[in-house]
């Protein structure tokens, strides 16, 4: 273990971070971007499908929300992975840290879940209970991750 941690460290990409503060203020502005993307779209979907926001159109706005989360995703998990590396020893004995990747990997699990039932409410049809409990704890997930990665630099 302590073998990746050294090569994740030593990669070419870490060493950019480390050495650059222009480098790290990019990376660290779109892991920011990312987070504000997934959460300003999976936040009004997880509420439309909870049934607390009733005034919008799901099978209008639901697949540009699912889209624009997903590349938020996507890029909020690339550049954290890369900010990752710039002190992986130190970050894996953070708590905070630990906590937001058991946070992660349930908010994800959960959308695994969300996924099975999902599309006939996106089509406009009936959003059922198991749907509207999953976008709440969806919603609250989110929440945790994003409390989490700030708890980081105060641990």
């Amino acid at each position: 273990m302590a073998t990746v941690i050294d090569w994740l460290g030593n990669w070419p990409g870490a060493l950019l971070l480390q050495r650059s503060g222009t480098a790290y203020l990019l990376v660290n502005a779109a892991h920011i971007l990312g987070i504000g993307l997934l959460l300003g779209a999976i936040l009004p979907l997880d509420l439309r499908l909870a049934g607390v926001l009733r005034a919008s159109a799901l099978p209008l706005i639901g697949p540009i929300l699912i889209r624009t989360a997903a590349f938020g995703l996507v890029l909020a998990l690339t550049t954290g992975l890369w900010l990752f590396t710039v002190k992986p020893g130190e970050y894996l004995g953070n708590t905070a840290f630990l906590s937001k990747l058991g946070l992660l990997v349930l908010a994800l699990g959960n959308i695994a879940l969300q996924h099975h039932g999902f599309k006939p409410a996106l089509a406009g049809g009936v959003i059922g209970l198991r749907v509207r409990v999953l976008a709440m704890v969806s919603a609250s997930l989110w929440l945790c991750v994003l409390v989490a990665g700030r708890w980081i630099g105060f641990v």
